[in-house]
């Protein structure tokens, strides 16, 4: 029967609560800092390495900078997920194993870092990161003119098309040319008039 490894011990500040889990709440960050020091692989770790794991992962919970609970959540989950992807990396370069327990790991690992992209969208939409807002101000349109809200790119002679269509004409125009020549100049055309109809020779 193998010994119970002794847990992590890592002092943490009360003003460093906020920092690490987004809350001020001691149970809040307790429980989530003890969830994502759980999700670590420890199995062959000394208690210097586990230590030392286990502050790397309270400072980068504290540099993604977590702003509230639910950023904080999301952080923790972000870093459980990237210690399994990198597991079943380390795992998958294992040598003589069988190629199907190989291509698992790396069919794992695959699986866990687009869910990790997946996490980092949510809390980037969470932080506003994902939307764009364009605001406009002070849009002049003098008489004649058009107005475009949007990107313009200047350099490639998109603006000076643009300029050349908001001054062209609108309508469809006719402007008469040369006749058509005639090989029998004695012939005259006769104008019909719309709808008529052919009289029987």
């Amino acid at each position: 029967m193998s010994a119970k490894k002794a847990p992590i011990m890592i002092q943490v500040p009360q003003s460093g609560l906020r920092s690490i889990s987004g809350s001020d709440n001691d149970d809040f960050f307790y429980i989530l800092a003890h969830q994502v020091l759980a999700a670590l692989w420890l199995e062959n770790s000394d208690s210097d390495e586990r230590t030392q794991q286990g502050k790397a992962t309270l400072a980068a919970m504290k540099g993604m900078k977590p702003r509230d609970e639910h950023e904080g959540m999301l952080i923790g989950q972000l870093i459980a997920i990237h210690n399994a992807a990198m597991e079943c990396h380390r795992r998958a370069m294992i040598g003589e194993q069988p190629f199907e327990a190989r291509r698992e790991n790396l069919n794992q690992a695959n699986k866990l870092s687009r869910t990790f992209a997946v996490l980092t969208e949510a809390l980037d939409r969470h932080r506003g990161k994902g939307q764009q807002h364009v605001k406009v101000e002070h849009v002049h349109v003098h008489q004649g003119g058009r107005a475009i809200v949007g990107a313009v790119t200047p350099g490639d002679g998109s603006s000076r098309k643009l300029e050349e269509q908001t001054h062209a004409p609108r309508g469809i125009t006719h402007e008469p040319g040369t006749p058509m020549w005639s090989p029998d100049p004695e012939r005259q055309t006769m104008p019909i008039a719309s709808g008529a109809r052919k009289a029987p020779m």
